[in-house]
């Protein structure tokens, strides 16, 4: 931001000229011999001020340093010298040297401590050097005006919310919304926190002066599974955040009329090809791939966390392709030079999405696969990659792009065997009799209708107890004022510390009936609890979201377990936990290798998923 308010600068004298040409010599005015270093401060002090500011958001950052300093030299009174400190530091800050960048904005808010400009671009210098807490003082002591408090309140608001400190981040954010109410990144953000916290009701427009609509249109597409069982919403809050977020590229890379190799190219494009929950998933179908018929490239812009899943996942593919630091186009024509077959996105709508990628069409056919279990409404996708019972042929048509139905179930598994310790009520903070009701879903996922329903069961199941996942102190408190206004004792809601994979699995044996949320399902928690043979009962709703655990049920063939609405649902958790003889049946059904003929089958997976890519390329979409 360039303070600018002026006159125009007069005519250049002659040793502006002369200071130009030192500028440009090599080494700049550092290396000005001694004999000329008087000239140069003539020079330099000659400018005015208007002209020095220029010369500070052009020069490098040694060279703008020095002009300051030599200017301000020679005009040590002058009523501009709060500017030249502070173009000098946004000189400095887009040169990447934050530290002296501080100091420079220090300087003119001595000079003017109104500057409110400058509190912000201190703040975010700070930020650079890891001095957060710092920056968060700086941006509180500033008062400005109502549009650079906006601002203020969304940079308060972000950091707050990557510290962990949501009720902090909520309250900065809501302040944000309270000045300027259209911000369709801040309402994403500001419900999410919600949801994550347990802030009940989610959508308040009575707290945030947002108007409903505009709530539920930028709830963003995470958010947006959580909320509403329904399709048709969820698919117009992805199209909004798209339209927002990721422009049309200016052209198509793939030929529309393919290839024709004789092993078909299947690229894999994600940011989550790391220790993530996608990976697990996924790992071994990338390894049990046909390689007489499949030639298997991996488009990776995850990050390098040294996990041996990671290490597994990028062994798997036949080319691994880094793709992080490059830009969408150049990765786009990086997938096109490679000439893929059918490119297969796993992330969707999520974190580190790399949509600007498939914008471009660098491959023939687009699919989405696995990282986003809802509607992706990109114009350049051709399929959603799900199955007949998450996807019902009669909704198909309120998806986009259109459903691709995998014959089974739509998710893969890996069929590794799990290295579990041993564990015990006792350790896990769980009472050593009594029925254990366990839902470890983050608590994003579960809604005032869901958690009406389990304090209705825990209370008709005496000495029963609701063991869920710490998802963070503020929701924990929530879900607790929650619990004690239905009645219930607080021992009776316990929290189950977040563990490494191994013990989060073998735990999962110690309860007795997982229940699932809704609208939003469990989906890779859904099935480590069947594998574990923890007996789960879910809720069958309308959306892809709403229906994970449909499939995953139905296909290891326990469709009992499937609620056909809210009632059903508390019916038989309640009735389950008081007929000991019908969980132990349920345990016994989920035993010996259930899971691993059914959802942890990953080489008949792997076979019925190549052969939908073999339909789609043969029969790509109109």
């Amino acid at each position: 931001m360039n303070m600018m308010a002026f006159p125009a600068p007069l005519p250049l004298p002659g040793d502006e000229t002369w200071l130009a040409a030192r500028m440009a010599a090599p080494g700049g005015l550092a290396a000005t011999p001694p004999e000329a270093m008087p000239r140069l401060a003539r020079s330099v002090g000659a400018l005015p001020a208007a002209r020095l500011i220029e010369l500070l958001g052009t020069a490098a950052n040694a060279d703008r340093s020095a002009l300051a300093q030599l200017w301000l030299g020679a005009h040590p009174d002058a009523p501009e010298a709060f500017a030249v400190w502070f173009n000098l530091g946004v000189g400095l800050l887009q040169g990447g040297d934050a530290a002296q960048a501080a100091i420079a904005y220090a300087n003119a808010l001595v000079l003017k401590p109104e500057l409110h400009e400058a509190s912000v671009n201190l703040g975010l210098a700070l930020e650079a050097q890891g001095r957060r807490d710092e920056a968060l003082r700086t941006w509180r002591r500033a008062l400005p005006e109502a549009a650079t408090r906006r601002v203020l309140h969304m940079h308060l608001g972000r950091m707050l919310e990557d510290d962990g400190r949501l009720e902090q981040a909520a309250a900065e954010l809501r302040a944000a919304l309270r000045i300027d109410p259209d911000q369709p990144d801040v309402i994403q953000h500001w419900v999410h926190l919600r949801q994550r916290m347990a802030a009940w009701p989610v959508l308040d427009s009575a707290d945030s002066t947002v108007p409903d609509a505009l709530l539920r249109h930028h709830a963003g597409p995470l958010g947006a599974l959580a909320l509403f069982d329904d399709p048709v919403a969820q698919r117009e809050v992805a199209a909004a955040w798209i339209a927002r977020k990721v422009p049309a590229a200016p052209a198509r890379l793939a030929p529309a009329s393919g290839y024709r190799h004789d092993r078909m190219r299947i690229g894999y494009l994600s940011s989550d090809f790391c220790r993530h929950a996608m990976s697990f998933l996924i790992a071994e179908v990338l390894e049990r791939h046909d390689r007489a018929d499949f030639e298997v490239f991996g488009y990776c812009a995850s990050p390098e966390d040294g996990s041996d899943l990671r290490a597994r996942v990028v062994a798997a593919f036949d080319h691994h392709v880094p793709i992080g630091a490059l830009s969408d186009e150049a990765a786009a024509r990086r997938i096109r030079d490679d000439e893929i077959d059918i490119l297969v996105d796993l992330n969707g709508l999520t974190r580190g999405a790399r949509l600007g990628v498939l914008r471009w069409k660098p491959a023939p056919v687009q699919a989405t696969y696995l990282g986003y279990i809802g509607p992706v409404p990109l114009p350049e996708l051709d399929w959603l990659i799900a199955d007949a019972v998450a996807i019902p042929p009669e909704a198909a048509p309120l998806y986009a792009p259109p459903p691709l139905a995998l014959e089974g179930c739509y998710q893969a598994n890996d069929s590794r065997p799990l290295d579990l310790p041993p564990v015990s009520r006792a350790e896990e903070g769980l009472p050593a009799t009594g029925f254990v009701f366990a839902c470890f879903s983050h608590h994003y996922k579960i809604t005032p209708a869901i958690f009406g329903a389990w304090t209705r069961i825990v209370a008709a199941v005496p000495g029963s107890v609701l063991w869920l996942v710490d998802d963070g102190e503020a929701s924990r408190r929530n879900l607790g004022a929650h619990w004690a206004a239905a009645g219930l004792a607080a021992e009776r809601l316990v929290f189950a510390p977040r563990v490494d994979p191994a013990r989060y699995r073998a735990r999962m044996a110690l309860g007795d009936l997982f229940l699932d949320t809704s609208p939003y399902n469990a989906g890779t928690i859904a099935s480590d609890a069947l594998r574990m043979g923890l007996p789960l009962l879910t809720l069958a709703g309308r959306a892809f979201s709403a229906r994970m655990a449909t499939s995953l049920l139905t296909a290891i063939g326990m469709p009992e377990m499937i609620a056909p609405d809210l009632d059903g649902y508390v019916a038989t958790a309640a009735r389950l936990a008081r007929t000991p003889a019908e969980i132990a049946v349920l345990r016994g059904r989920l035993g010996g290798d259930a899971w691993a003929r059914s959802l942890g089958d990953a080489c008949g997976f792997t076979r019925r998923l190549e052969a939908a890519y073999r339909r789609i390329r043969l029969s790509p979409p109109t």
